[in-house]
């Protein structure tokens, strides 16, 4: 249920890019919805954990969401930057997902979310 990984960086100790591309036969896309698929939320905060507690913050696990803005979908094909900020002492996790479209990124959704041991 996790998409294809094109890339990732991870510049700082604490935070990572992870690049993604949104194939179109994702388990997320069947019946969300029949007309226009659109990748739901709950796949976006499923991914956002994973990498989070696989490479930023292993043995944290979710305890709350902060905030979350869903600015625009996210669509088969599209090529997406996930970016996982961690502040462990505050056990605040920040993430964004940008929709590339060229040389462009567009913020599809943010938030925050607050992890625990």
């Amino acid at each position: 249920m996790i998409p294809r990984e094109i890339e990732r960086h991870q510049a700082q100790p604490q935070q990572i890019e992870v690049v993604l591309h949104l194939d179109p036969s994702l388990f997320w896309f069947s019946g969300h919805f029949a007309v226009q698929p659109l990748l739901p939320g709950v796949a976006q905060m499923d991914w956002v954990m994973h990498y989070a507690t696989t490479l930023l913050a292993p043995g944290w696990r979710f305890h709350s969401i902060q905030n979350v803005k869903f600015q625009a979908p996210l669509l088969p094909e599209n090529t997406v930057t996930l970016t996982l900020s961690w502040q462990e002492a505050r056990q605040i996790l920040t993430f964004s997902y940008q929709r590339h479209d060229g040389d462009a990124r567009h913020t599809a959704s943010s938030g925050k979310i607050r992890l625990c041991r």
